[in-house]
């Protein structure tokens, strides 16, 4: 299939689109980004590509990186990991409290914010240097040395993050934390805060359109372990728009208020969108579309 033409073809539609939504204003970092950049980059498991727009401007992937770090996590744990943390989607907000609360501090599911600091701290457990030796694993995935960090915006994302410092707290005092909450929590907005290219960030996902293996052969996750972060993908990756996304995309995917989203299709693809406009839910409101129409036109979904 020309995926090339397709692509080309939906993106133009949609960028004729009237800008709608907002950048995520309560990160100061973020409130800083163009509301008008949109790129998309599709890569195949035959090591093929495409991109169009704003795809080789770097971005801040947010929530994304919480795939990545569950696989780490879920490679290093295997189902024990399960005993720490849900599998159902919250249909909640992805920094409630009230939910966490009355589960007795095991968060519904991976990639809600709670969940992903459950995730940080079994990596801060198991990891000697844990930003480093997490950085490592995301530069081996994309086979790309430069992929970081960004200071800047993980700096920004603590002067406000008092929310997560109360889920933090909390899931401590259930005793589902094991480390120093602060360093929980320094862990989590630098994951957070990884810049990627929409080339970089659909790269970095192929091995899960994969069965778990990088496109050299190097097994990341067991075959049945990326069936499952998959299905999380497809059941919990929109915060509380999940469902919406898998009714009108019928894809696995992750969003991040970044306002990027990534998508796979098992043995096919992998494709990511950026376009910072958010919409009420917290997803990119251009990138939704996008998907919806593209998997539409190319008759490729896994329904």
């Amino acid at each position: 299939m020309y995926f090339d033409e397709i692509v080309k073809d939906v993106f133009q539609e949609i960028n004729l689109l009237e800008g709608r939504g907002e950048v995520a204003s309560y990160i100061p970092e973020l409130r800083k980004v163009d509301p008008e950049k949109f790129g998309v980059y599709l890569s195949t498991i035959d090591n093929s590509g495409f991109g169009i727009g704003d795809c080789y401007e770097a971005f801040s992937i947010q929530s994304i990186a919480k795939v990545l770090s569950l696989s780490l996590a879920y490679r290093m744990l295997g189902e024990k990991i399960w005993e720490r943390l849900g599998v159902e989607p919250s249909g909640t907000a992805f920094n409630s409290l009230v939910q966490l609360e009355v589960e007795n501090g095991i968060p519904r599911n991976p990639f809600i914010n709670a969940g992903a600091l459950v995730i940080s701290d079994i990596l801060l457990t198991k990891l000697d240097h844990p930003k480093e030796e997490f950085l490592a694993f995301i530069r081996s995935l994309s086979n790309n040395s430069k992929i970081n960090y960004s200071p800047r915006i993980a700096t920004s994302e603590k002067n406000v993050g008092y929310r997560n410092v109360a889920l933090c707290n909390l899931i401590k005092s259930f005793g589902n934390i094991e480390n120093e909450p602060a360093d929980v929590l320094d862990f989590y907005f630098n994951l957070c805060s990884l810049e990627v290219n929409c080339q970089e960030l659909s790269n970095l996902f192929l091995f899960l359109a994969n069965d778990g293996c990088t496109l050299s052969g190097r097994r990341v996750l067991g075959q049945s372990q990326a069936k499952r972060v998959k299905a999380l993908m497809q059941t919990c990756g929109f915060y509380d728009e999940s469902g919406e996304f898998s009714f009108k995309v019928g894809l696995p995917g992750k969003s991040g208020v970044g306002g990027g989203i990534v998508a796979v299709h098992p043995k096919q693809y992998a494709i990511a969108v950026w376009s910072p406009r958010l919409n009420h839910k917290g997803n990119s409101y251009k990138g939704m579309k996008f998907l919806e129409e593209f998997t539409t036109k190319s008759q490729l979904s896994i329904f």
